[in-house]
């Protein structure tokens, strides 16, 4: 069994009903997997969401594993941010973030986004390989 974590993009993607994320999670799920999130996932969500959507978002998000950012994950994804700043590569600070939290909880990242997310060290799901 395995956690994984969804990138922001995925869970909006779920949530509007996109490229096939309800048949790929439910099968995870079906598979005895875990869907997790984090503080940055909830709030890239919200920051999109309008208001007639509440209800779904709040479903949804609370249906999630919680996964909290400590101050440990934070000097990761800081120290994640300067590394790869010093070999040239801009990284977000939101996604430098969710990189820390995967790499603390030692949790699989689903994303389409690879190139926001060039960590070796980093899990990421990949369909074929994982089914």
């Amino acid at each position: 069994m395995n956690t994984y974590l969804l990138d922001t993009s995925v869970i909006i993607d779920l949530l509007n009903g996109k490229r096939g994320r309800h048949t790929l999670l439910l099968r995870l799920l079906a598979e005895g997997h875990l869907l997790a999130c984090c503080a940055i996932n909830v709030t890239e969500v919200y920051a999109g969401m309008r208001p007639p959507e509440q209800a779904k978002t709040d479903i949804l998000i609370d249906s999630f594993q919680y996964v909290e950012i400590t101050k440990n994950i934070a000097r990761h994804a800081g120290r994640l941010k300067f590394e790869w700043a010093r070999k040239g590569v801009t990284l977000s600070t939101p996604d430098t973030t969710i990189a820390a939290v995967a790499l603390a909880h030692k949790l699989i990242l689903i994303t389409d986004n690879r190139k926001h997310y060039p960590m070796p060290e980093l899990g990421l799901f990949d369909e074929v390989s994982e089914t």
